[in-house]
């Protein structure tokens, strides 16, 4: 693993942004999206607007990964279902917390609308993207069109939508389970 990190800190070092943005998307594509984020929260962890849609990207597919492996390996009910309301009936405080940390997405999106129209200090991109990514997804893109806000950076066109796959395929994952 410590080569495997090794060899990312290098390419960071002696590439340009975008071979390193491809590379980093092949790999993690291919499976190594655990030894990437490992070297990312080891050795750069500082986020900037420059490196925001792969961290976003690995991510998702580190968390889409683990559960493939998940149910590769047996982790599952004897039957798959799709019934959403009836999981969300019976697990009622998931519904709850998804329409509040969707609430405060949104709000804090509009919040952030307001302050950059007026030129006051603005939310940090890695708190929206957070928001999105422990649940607020919904709020975020709702936000995101019809305050039209946010909606020229890839980060946020393309890491909310990537970041509501992920987080349906932990909700499928969690409701065929077999707990």
């Amino acid at each position: 693993m410590m080569k495997l990190s090794c060899f990312w800190i290098f390419l960071y070092l002696h590439t340009e942004n975008v071979q390193v943005d491809a590379i980093l998307t092949i790999c993690s594509l291919i499976g190594g999206s655990a030894g990437i984020l490992l070297a990312i929260l080891l050795f750069d962890r500082k986020a900037v607007k420059d490196n925001m849609m792969s961290r976003v990207f690995i991510a998702c597919v580190f968390v889409i990964e683990v559960i493939i492996l998940l149910m590769v390996k047996g982790h599952h009910a004897d039957h798959i279902t799709l019934a959403f309301w009836e999981f969300f009936a019976k697990y009622k405080i998931l519904l709850i917390y998804l329409a509040v940390i969707n609430f405060i997405a949104f709000a804090a999106y509009a919040v952030d609308k307001v302050n950059a129209a007026e030129h006051r200090s603005r939310i940090r991109i890695v708190t929206l993207l957070g928001l999105a990514f422990v649940g607020g997804s919904v709020g975020s893109l709702l936000a995101m069109y019809l305050l039209r806000h946010k909606t020229r950076k890839n980060y946020f066109t393309v890491g909310v939508p990537l970041i509501m796959v992920m987080q349906v395929v932990v909700i499928f994952y969690a409701m065929n389970a077999g707990w």
